[in-house]
Formats: structure tokens, C-alpha cells, sequence
């Protein structure tokens, strides 16, 4: 039982992460229809940002406390990377809406490899030791069962962003032009709302989120590197279609459910096996559930709420 309750504390944490990238990718499919490939490396992008921040203040200020070095560093990594991600969406995508949806896909995994590329002239190919700036040491909560205050920080963190973004899309003004938009892009014009800032709003958002989750991805295991992004984002992307994508509630519970059934695979896998995988076959689970999804219930958990109109 201890094993088990472990292995959801540890589900938790990482499917929070998962969830608040999958609604990055999930935003700009109900917007787009486009599956943004490149979101992963921007997860990385804000990681190494914050890292080179950190790096710079423990030089010039290493008596700062820690907690606010953190919040320095990821104040810096969140308009870098959505700064990145208007960018993305005005140079690379915005000529390519009307385009064969072949286009757009394979634009963006070419800027996958163009940012991936670019991080390493910048950062170089080897893994950075990422200051654990926030306490690792375990705090007991049921019998052998532990957590830590960082994964304590990302479930909380991931909680506050996701449920800010679902009352931003569900209660305000910006959110009724991101709907309508995602309804009908013609019909929102018409009306007067502006969509090619609700589409740039939408990457920035994303991009947000993702430097967000790319710092908790490094405080949590210590290391960045810039292939960093590529398992998580497509993790992520995992989650979202399992949640259902275009959806945001489902890109959160597909986040969630994802990284229980993982972390939880991972904690037995070597008894389902009989000893011949370990946990570091753990992967294995989540594209199993994705390919599970694509050909029983393509439409994911929740599914894309779709209405015709005559």
C-alpha cells in the first residue's frame, strides 16, 4: 500500500507538469487545428533561461534569498519564452492558416529542430547542473510515504495556473473572443473581434506555462539540457489527445490521468513483467495509452465540444 501511495504522490507531480504543457498544446488546436511540435522546445528554452539567470544573480548577489532568486528567474524565463512564442506564431504559422494541414505540421516540427539547434550553439549539448533552489528533502506523510517542498511547489503552481487559465478562457471578455475565434475565425471577425491577436495571445499564453513548467521540470531533477523538452512535450501532446484535444478541462484530467497510470506502471512494472523491464521502460505506458486512445475513443476522455449550427 505505501508503494502504491508513493507512486500516486509522484503520479501527481508529474501529471501536473504534463497538464500545464498539454493546455499549451490543446489552445492552439482548438484555435488552429495546428499541433504545435515546437512547444516542447520552448518548455526548454524557459528552463535554460532561468538557468543563466540564476547563474548570474548567485555572481552578483549570491546572499539573495533563494525563493527569490527562483521568482527572478522565472519572471525573466516567462517573457523570453512568450516573447518566442509570438514569434513562433507571426513568422513561422500566420502565412500558413489557409494551407494544406501537411504545411503548418511540418513547419512546426522543423522549428523543433531550428530551436533545438539554436539552444545548443548557445547552451552547448551536455546537461546543466540546475541549483535546487527550493528544499529536497523528503517530508513523511503516510508511513514510508514522502513528498518533497519542490513537488509540493509544482502540484500548487501547476494547480493556481491551470484553474487562472480556465476562469480567463470561461469568464472573461478575452476568453468569449478565444471561443468564438476557436468557433469560427471568419464569423468572430465579423463581429469585430480581433483574431490574429486572440491567435498571438493564445501562443503567448502557451508559451507562458511551458517556461513555467520547464523551470519545475529542472528544480525537480536537478538537471537541464536542450533535449530536455522533447519527452515532455510529447507527453504532453499524449495527454492532450487522451484528454480530449481542443479541450481544456481534458488536456488537465488527460495531464493527470497520464502521469498516474506511469508513475504508478513504473512502481510494478518489473512484477507485471516478471523481471524483465524495470522503470526505465516507463514510457512505454504512455504511448501504449495513446495508441489505445487513437483507436478506441479518438476523441479523447472529455472529448472537443463541437456544435453545428443551420
Amino acid at each position: 500500500m505505501d508503494t502504491l501511495l508513493q507512486q500516486i504522490v509522484n503520479g501527481l507531480v508529474v501529471g501536473s507538469v504534463y497538464a500545464l504543457v498539454a493546455l499549451g498544446y490543446t489552445m492552439v488546436y482548438g484555435i488552429l487545428g495546428l499541433i504545435n511540435f515546437a512547444h516542447g522546445e520552448v518548455l526548454m528554452v524557459g528552463a535554460l533561461t532561468a538557468l543563466q539567470v540564476i547563474l548570474w544573480l548567485m555572481g552578483v548577489a549570491p546572499d539573495m534569498a533563494p525563493l527569490l532568486m527562483l521568482s527572478i528567474a522565472v519572471a525573466v524565463a516567462m517573457p523570453v519564452c512568450m516573447l518566442l512564442g509570438y514569434l513562433m506564431e507571426r513568422l513561422a504559422y500566420r502565412r500558413l492558416r489557409n494551407a494544406p494541414r501537411l504545411a503548418p505540421l511540418i513547419t512546426a516540427i522543423g522549428m523543433s529542430f531550428l530551436l533545438q539547434t539554436l539552444a545548443m550553439i548557445i547552451w552547448g549539448r551536455g546537461n546543466h547542473s540546475f541549483p535546487q533552489l527550493i528544499s529536497t528533502e523528503p517530508i513523511a506523510l503516510v508511513g514510508t510515504v514522502v513528498i518533497t517542498p519542490v513537488q509540493i511547489a509544482i502540484i500548487v503552481i501547476s494547480a493556481l495556473m491551470m484553474g487562472g487559465l480556465l476562469v480567463l478562457v470561461n469568464r472573461s471578455r478575452m476568453g468569449r473572443a478565444m471561443r468564438a475565434t476557436a468557433e469560427n475565425h471568419k464569423v468572430a471577425q465579423l463581429m469585430g473581434v480581433d483574431t490574429n491577436g486572440v491567435i498571438a495571445l493564445t501562443f503567448i499564453l502557451g508559451a507562458g506555462m511551458a517556461a513555467v513548467a520547464g523551470v519545475m521540470i529542472a528544480s525537480n531533477y536537478g538537471i537541464a539540457n536542450t533535449s530536455m523538452g522533447f519527452m515532455p512535450g510529447l507527453k504532453a501532446f499524449t495527454a492532450a489527445v487522451l484528454g480530449g484535444i481542443g479541450n481544456l478541462a481534458g488536456a488537465v484530467v488527460g495531464g493527470l490521468v497520464l502521469g498516474l497510470v506511469e508513475a504508478i506502471g513504473a512502481g510494478y512494472i518489473e512484477d507485471i513483467s516478471f523481471g524483465f523491464l524495470n522503470s526505465s521502460y516507463q514510457d512505454i505506458f504512455a504511448f501504449t495509452i495513446l495508441g489505445l486512445v487513437l483507436i478506441f475513443r479518438p476523441t479523447g476522455l472529455l472529448g472537443e465540444r463541437v456544435s453545428d449550427r443551420a
